[in-house]
């Protein structure tokens, strides 16, 4: 079955979509979190769709023959939080999340309001393993 993904990489510039943030904080923690997450994923910032900022990407395939690409880790600003997609999974990450701080996280999304509320070097460890795990196991 042919990738169906409706969001794909695009050619929007990821700074210009951070720029483009109306709150200052936001953009702060945006141009934070770019910088966090190419470091934990070892790969640059690139737009999928028009709100997702991923770093690298894998090939998926489900046992119902569904197949397509995705981004390896990324994040999206979205009204009130930033949304952190975690690729393997939140329940992967327990430990690590009862360090971290004020979030809250869905089965693959990690919630926060605002950087200042977490633990930094927590979220890099978090991100660098997901992309971890999730490279392993679409390897």
């Amino acid at each position: 079955m042919a990738d169906d993904a409706k969001t794909r990489p695009t050619e929007v510039e990821v700074d210009d979509f951070v720029a483009s943030l109306g709150d200052p904080a936001t953009r702060d923690d945006c141009a934070a979190l770019v910088e966090l997450m190419s470091r934990a994923s070892g790969a640059p910032p690139v737009m999928w769709g028009p709100s997702i900022i991923g770093f690298d990407r894998y090939h998926y395939r489900y046992a119902s023959g569904r197949e397509g690409d995705a981004a390896l880790v990324g994040f999206s600003p979205r009204v009130g939080k930033l949304s952190i997609y975690l690729n393997d999974g939140t329940d992967q990450h327990t430990e690590a999340l009862s360090r971290l701080g004020r979030h809250s996280v869905t089965k693959a999304c990690l919630h926060v309001k605002r950087l200042g509320d977490v633990d930094l070097a927590v979220l890099e460890e978090i991100v660098r393993a997901s992309a971890t795990r999730t490279r392993a196991a679409h390897a």
